[in-house]
């Protein structure tokens, strides 16, 4: 059992909700930003290392990605920053699959273990083709968090959940990543499913864009992955403003 595994399940167990932010790796500020999640409540960070096409990656994240690797941001460069990071939660890299490719899975899964990286969320990798990097990943003590689809029927969760590590990553809804005006109704009904069939721990993600948002997503699931809402702000105001909003929503979901 990694990390992420053993430390979400003992604060399940305990009654705590779950929050991971996302930051761009790379974006002016992050490591502070990363720093200000740590202190405000959140109970591991999800680093983005930037990819010239995120498939996955709605407007304000493509825009924090362009400007990182404009400033000449590379894997190798957030990997160095992360042992300077000095905080007590565990960190997982979220990115696309080419940059695994590139230097081969052993080697990729290798640097994350060396920097201090917990777990790796590779979103265009499909359940299908992960074995290499799976065994790669898994080989060096590296969770693989694998994502379930909304779409997904239920013969195929089941799979999804047991090759899962960490956490499973409930897609809210189909589509890139954003703010949006409410929380779709698959997010929560995944996320049922989910819970329905496995014992690992179920987080929503994309589309989870405020507090009251992501209380709602924790009355069903374990937890909640939030990505643009902290980027724009990030952004917009600073690390600084990434911590009050860590705080509003720790505060929102440990409500009753």
């Amino acid at each position: 059992m990694g990390r992420i595994d053993e430390e979400f399940r003992a604060k399940r167990a305990a009654g705590r909700k779950l929050l991971v932010p996302y930051i761009t790796g790379g974006y002016p500020g992050w490591q502070d930003a990363i720093r200000a999640c740590a202190a405000n409540g959140a109970d591991a960070v999800e680093i983005g290392i930037p990819f010239s096409d995120p498939v996955m990656d709605g407007p304000v994240i493509q825009a924090a990605s362009q400007a990182a690797l404009e400033a000449g941001v590379t894997p190798t460069s957030v990997l160095d920053e992360v042992p300077n990071l000095d905080v007590d939660i565990p960190l997982a890299v979220m990115t696309y699959y080419n940059l695994v490719h590139h230097p081969g899975p052993e080697r990729f899964a290798a640097n994350l273990a060396r920097a201090g990286i917990s777990g790796a969320i590779l979103p265009d990798l499909p359940l299908e083709e992960s074995g290499p990097w799976c065994e790669a990943a898994d080989a060096n003590g590296i969770e693989t968090i694998m994502l379930a689809a909304p779409t997904a029927p239920d013969e195929r969760l089941p799979l999804v959940a047991a090759r899962a590590r960490g956490f499973l990553y409930s897609v809210g809804l189909l589509g890139v990543t954003g703010e949006r005006a409410s929380l779709a109704d698959t997010a929560t009904a995944l996320a049922a499913r989910l819970k329905a069939i496995t014992d690992v721990p179920v987080l929503v993600g994309v589309g989870v864009s405020n507090a009251e948002q992501a209380h709602q997503a924790t009355r069903v699931a374990d937890g909640v992955i939030q990505g643009a809402s902290m980027v724009r702000r990030l952004m917009e105001s600073g690390p600084d403003a990434v911590g009050d909003y860590v705080a509003e929503v720790r505060a929102a979901i440990d409500a009753d």
